[in-house]
């Protein structure tokens, strides 16, 4: 293969966030066990435009095999940080069995930089960490590695999924004919920007690069930050006295 095939071509940057949720009922979570979702939030550079992630499974796939697939959809895209941020907070909501449900604020996990990039016809989605530095149980069970890279495909809306498998078709995303045209019948293709400002864009990750920089040519360029200043905080918006920081922080599970 040519040199020319295999430079990478930077499609996207930005800042990466990770949170979990605690399950429906519980005031904090021990482990992965206690965690009803797992989410990313990407704000690319340059874009007014917020997104918020659900990563199936609750963590991230194993980056060493290179065989484990997680599915994920795009569940919200904003063009102003607390429309994402709103998302993450606790909810109240009612049943007609168990009456009123209290569904716990989200926290976050990890902050960073990432960069969507093409590389041997596929694209990665590939993130360094700010926060935490030192990572902890949290990451580990999460799979949050310090960096890594994963390669992430989107699915075609308009072809069959397996049974039981993704969204339901009216929770699809609707694309508009120019990206349409890019699948040409395809079940599956490389994941570009723009499919991720849409909501219900179904995307599959495979880790591919415990080292990154490494191995795509790339330089991912951390921010030295405080943790008063960390980006969380002034780049989504998000509200410290709502949310738990120990697991961003110290990498202790709450």
């Amino acid at each position: 293969m040519s040199d020319i095939t295999r430079m990478p071509n930077i499609l996207e940057t930005g800042h990466v966030y990770f949170f979990y949720r605690p399950r429906v009922e519980k005031d904090r979570a021990e482990s992965l066990e206690d965690v009803e979702r797992f989410y990313l939030v990407l704000h690319p550079r340059d874009k007014q435009v917020w997104r918020l992630l659900i990563v199936g499974r609750k963590r991230l796939p194993e980056v060493k095999d290179g065989k484990e697939r997680v599915w994920g959809f795009v569940a919200k895209v904003g063009h102003k940080p607390e429309e994402v941020e709103d998302e993450l907070d606790r909810h109240s909501y009612g049943t007609k069995t168990r009456g009123e449900r209290v569904q716990p604020e989200a926290r976050p996990a990890g902050e960073g930089v990432y960069s969507l990039v093409t590389h041997d016809k596929h694209t990665h989605l590939t993130y360094r960490l700010e926060f935490p530095r030192q990572p902890g149980k949290v990451q580990e069970e999460l799979r949050i590695e310090p960096e890594a890279s994963y390669i992430v495909t989107v699915r075609n809306p308009e072809t069959p999924a397996p049974p039981t498998a993704g969204l339901q078709p009216e929770q699809r995303a609707t694309f508009p004919e120019e990206l349409k045209k890019k699948f040409r019948g395809r079940r599956f293709i490389s994941v570009e920007p723009d499919f991720l400002d849409y909501e219900g864009a179904e995307l599959v990750w495979v880790g591919a690069a415990a080292k990154p920089e490494e191995e795509l040519g790339i330089e991912l360029k951390p921010e030295e930050e405080s943790e008063t200043q960390a980006a969380i905080f002034r780049d989504l918006g998000l509200e410290r006295e709502q949310h738990p920081l120990e697991p961003l922080f110290k990498g202790e599970w709450r």
